[in-house]
């Protein structure tokens, strides 16, 4: 059984009564961030099912530039002087070890630690309660707010008789994307109390691990061939090797707690806050968690209370040669800062939940990076070049930058430090830049080509764009057409000239909006307008947005057909598929290897953001009635349960099987899904 502990925003996992498969509860994972963009992640088991799962994946410069530091430990409690026994090729009695981890192997599990697992509990940590007839313990984890510390704390509660600890860790050192052979160069040594592990063959990081009250044995080993069941679903390498410098021993013979600390930090020692105790960082985030609950005004909606701690874990601090700024990260955990990701989400994320200093900071650094008239759309992964290809990212930016302004009344930046950015897009797009990006004869804009994938439906493998989307996108020129529309009722009352000068480019566009994309056969909106002049009418969710952006081109009449049509054909319980079921290219699962599921990531997989614009279009055709906010509020209801029952516990997936029962897939926590949830619940309940 699965529950939402009440006011306390925590999430229980009852597993001594739960009748759930051992494979059921092995897809339930949990996820700690920090402000650097760093985490730590695994299942309620505690066994890593992921090469993304890892203790302590750290950022070298954050949010970028991850190592997985710390991937897992052994750990053991030996009764009755069988004290002999931290290593794998010895098998004690098995009455007298108990084991608390568990690993997976080539079709089994070793050791079996689940077996003594009863509860696991998430706050502002992870905890794993563990009882038998000998022994009862929680060990916790807590991931440091401001530097790349974990801690791991054992709380013995009960013994029967004296009994010894023995805490084995494994290190990885390696980048995050990568998976680890034996051959890697790993080498430990001693400096005080602490052991510091080094990957020689780069020398950029050092994880140091500190455990007080235990002695230390020197006993380097490589483990063999670790099992990751989800990299093997998804068609990637799925054993890795891991290295272990030792173990640390301690003597237990009444209650105690013991306490494991993992640091990493580059070879220059850079961006290493002073060394607090364990109890002040626990502090520290009890007092974060606080504060997060209550940022926007007050409420006893537990619901949106979990929402805005799901907020928090895509907040990250981005740190340059000369400042530290705000960033959004699109999803763990693989994805960096994205401009198209932080535009849909900033709204949901920072200005539902009142952060707007941060928001501020997110507008202000992409507006500086601007280039051709164009928001990059992405940074690299280790933060310095920019990528700028997008079409819709810079139209997204204009949107956010005057909810922004409605939610702040900050005229200030927004005129200063936005708007001239704004001005430049519309004149880029409007006269032509990147990627053949231009407006047409007709006012509205055209972009790309068969090989390019310039809007959010952005899949490519091999050189193949499964949906190029090439000429006018409607979802695109549905931004544009907002976009126009903002900057007239901008300059009303403030500049004639400019306002009219906007007017009359959003009457084109809109002109030219209403003719091309309107199918009146369908009864809906045509996905796309290729450069020969073709029509791809697909039934997408693309169109939604034509509804549910602040302004809109179309009549009132077809606003209602288009939401009908989206709800009968593409609404599910977890957003909205990305094509018919009954258009011959949709593909049901988003599974195997990365070429079958790029071809299926926007051929009907179902994408959790797309609640947000759908639930606003149909609250907006419904004139916002009790009865359209009730329906509303039973649409993403499901997308609630999930929030805090599958999956990554307190968090949105980013998509979901197009076909029942929907399975969750890709990142198991999206920005974007949690944004929008957040404000479809905002537009519900306020």
């Amino acid at each position: 059984m699965l529950t939402l502990q009440k006011g306390k925003s925590a999430t229980i996992v009852s597993l001594s009564t739960t009748g759930r498969s051992l494979d059921d509860l092995l897809a339930k994972e949990w996820l700690l961030t920090n402000e650097r963009g760093s985490y730590a992640s695994s299942t309620v088991l505690g066994c890593n099912t992921s090469g993304y799962h890892g203790l302590l994946i750290g950022s070298l410069q954050g949010p970028a530039e991850r190592i997985m530091a710390l991937a897992n430990c052994l750990e053991m409690v030996i009764f009755n002087g069988a004290t002999s026994w931290p290593n794998k090729s010895k098998s004690p009695n098995a009455e007298r070890v108990f084991n608390l981890s568990t690993f997976e192997f080539d079709n089994k599990f070793a050791p079996k630690g689940f077996g003594l697992l009863k509860n696991f509990r998430q706050d502002t940590g992870v905890h794993f309660e563990y009882e038998s007839e000998k022994l009862q313990l929680t060990k916790s984890i807590y991931l440091f707010r401001d530097t790349d510390t974990v801690v791991l704390q054992y709380d013995f509660r009960r013994l029967a008789g004296p009994a010894e600890f023995v805490l084995r860790p494994f290190v990885g050192l390696r980048d995050f994307h990568a998976l680890q052979k034996s051959y890697a160069p790993l080498t430990a040594r001693r400096k005080g109390d602490s052991i510091l592990v080094r990957h020689d063959s780069s020398g950029s990081c050092e994880l140091t691990l500190d455990c007080p009250g235990t002695r230390f044995e020197k006993d380097e080993q490589w483990w063999f061939n670790f099992v990751y069941r989800t990299n093997k679903e998804r068609g990637q390498d799925f054993t890795e090797d891991l290295w272990t410098p030792g173990f640390f021993r301690a003597s237990l013979s009444s209650p105690a707690k013991i306490v494991l600390r993992a640091r990493l930090s580059d070879r220059f020692k850079r961006e290493q806050p002073a060394n607090i105790s364990s109890e002040t960082a626990r502090e520290i985030l009890r007092r974060r968690r606080r504060t997060i609950t209550t940022l926007a005004p007050r409420t006893q909606d537990g619901e949106l209370k979990i929402l805005r701690l799901a907020a928090e874990h895509f907040i990250a601090k981005h740190q340059t040669s000369d400042r530290t700024r705000t960033t959004i990260l699109a999803g763990y955990p693989w994805f960096a800062d994205w401009g198209r990701d932080a535009f849909i989400a900033l709204p949901g994320l920072m200005l539902a939940t009142a952060r707007f200093d941060e928001a501020k900071s997110v507008l202000t650094t992409f507006a500086a990076a601007v280039d051709q008239g164009m928001i990059p759309n992405r940074f690299d992964d280790n933060g310095s070049t920019a990528h700028f290809n997008s079409v819709d990212a810079s139209l997204w930016f204009i949107n956010a930058s005057f909810q922004y302004l409605n939610a702040t009344t900050d005229s200030k930046t927004f005129t200063q430090e936005l708007l001239p950015t704004i001005r430049w897009i519309i004149d880029s797009y409007q006269n032509g830049t990147r990627f053949g990006i231009r407006a047409d004869a007709d006012g509205l804009i055209t972009a790309g080509s068969s090989e390019t994938q310039l809007t959010w439906m952005d899949a490519k493998y091999d050189g193949v764009a499964f949906t190029p989307r090439c000429g006018k996108p409607v979802e695109v020129n549905a931004l544009w057409y907002n976009a126009l529309c903002l900057l007239v009722e901008f300059y009303n009352g403030r500049n004639i000239e400019s306002a009219e000068h906007y007017r009359a480019m959003a009457e084109r566009a809109g002109a030219g909006f209403r003719q091309l994309f309107w199918n009146d056969k369908c009864g809906y909106l045509n996905d796309c307008i290729c450069p020969d002049g073709t029509v791809d009418s697909a039934l997408r969710p693309n169109q939604i947005f034509a509804v549910s952006l602040p302004f809109s081109a179309l009549p009132g009449e077809q606003q209602k057909a288009i939401v009908h049509a989206v709800q009968k054909n593409l609404l599910t319980p977890y957003g909205l598929r990305t094509l018919n079921a009954q258009d011959k290219r949709y593909k049901g699962t988003y599974t195997g290897p990365p070429r079958q599921r790029d071809e299926a990531y926007h051929q009907g997989t179902v994408w959790a953001y797309l609640i947000g614009p759908f639930i606003e279009a149909y609250l907006k055709v419904n004139k916002f009635s009790k009865k359209s906010k009730k329906q509303a509020a039973q649409f993403i209801q499901p997308l609630l349960n999930h929030l805090t029952q599958d999956a990554c516990l307190g968090s949105v997936s980013e998509i979901f099987d197009g076909d029942a029962p929907h399975k969750p897939r890709g990142c198991i926590a999206q920005a974007w899904s949690v944004a929008e949830l957040i404000r479809a619940h905002q537009l519900i309940h306020n």
